[in-house]
């Protein structure tokens, strides 16, 4: 818990590539919609945004990079938030190694995340193999991209403490503990008690909770000194039964818990500044 005193990056994710529109009228879809929704969260209290995108007209994952394109572009327009792309695109709803590759070099974000293990996904599968983690570990060195390593279960932790002794991930570390997703560990405090166990020293983390679990288990996150993540990619209600209407709703939830136990709320540049992330132009 040494990191209870420092402030609280606090990351939104406002679209995925589940099928949650399926279940809220809420979600952003179109690239203006996910656009406009990031920028209400930073005003909120958000500095990093998690970014999927969708086609828009059949709302399913997408690897084209023109809509990763329009929406970081109009994000920096309004805003300075640090932007982190996603490199598994919708991996287990069909996007291919190819495309995912493609879009990290196409857009060359600051900050992406980083799967390292291959995994039943909900009812797809998950594909990360090792030569190809290797290979997009690789990347982000050579385009200065900060690696989120994303841990969706212990062995994760293994194997990105492997990459790190191999030199493929380098200080400060960024490790998401993903607990809630079916195929990887399931969401408790005992078992992310665990996680945060087998971190490397100074690791900075950051709790991620899928389903009705998310507000609970992030303020136990939030207690032992970690960072979070909130947004419909993750949680669809903001409590019992109540859908959220945007995602700055569920950053001002969490802003709210986080204020109450005395964790001040990093802003964009102090959230680069703690990650180790240089300010692209």
């Amino acid at each position: 818990m040494e990191n209870i005193h420092e402030k609280l990056i606090i990351t939104v994710a406002p679209t995925g590539s589940g099928p949650q529109w399926k279940k809220t009228p809420y979600i952003p879809i179109a690239p203006e919609e996910i656009a406009k929704d990031a920028v209400k969260a930073y005003r909120e209290g958000a500095s990093v945004v998690h970014i999927h995108a969708r086609d828009p007209l059949t709302k399913s994952p997408s690897p084209e990079v023109s809509l990763y394109r329009q929406i970081v572009e109009m994000i920096r327009e309004e805003c300075d938030m640090v932007i982190q792309l996603t490199t598994s695109g919708g991996a287990p709803y069909g996007i291919s190694l190819e495309q995912r590759i493609n879009l990290l070099l196409e857009i060359k974000p600051e900050f992406a995340s980083l799967n390292v293990a291959t995994m039943n996904f909900g009812d797809g599968v998950f594909i990360n193999p090792p030569d190809f983690v290797r290979k997009l570990a690789m990347m982000m060195i050579e385009h200065k991209i900060k690696p989120e390593v994303e841990c969706y279960d212990i062995g994760h932790i293994d194997l990105m403490n492997n990459l790190i002794r191999e030199g493929l991930i380098t200080n400060p570390v960024r490790a998401s503990l993903v607990l809630g997703v079916k195929g990887g560990i399931q969401p408790s405090v005992e078992n992310l008690l665990h996680m945060v166990r087998q971190l490397p020293p100074g690791a900075r983390w950051n709790t991620i909770v899928v389903g009705r679990h998310q507000f609970p288990l992030l303020t136990v996150g939030m207690v032992m000194g970690g960072d979070v993540r909130v947004g419909m990619e993750d949680n669809i209600y903001l409590g019992r039964g109540i859908l959220a209407k945007s995602n700055a709703e569920l950053v001002g939830k969490v802003v709210r818990i986080a204020k109450e136990l005395g964790r001040e709320i990093a802003n964009p540049s102090e959230a680069r500044e703690m990650l180790g992330i240089e300010m692209t132009s």
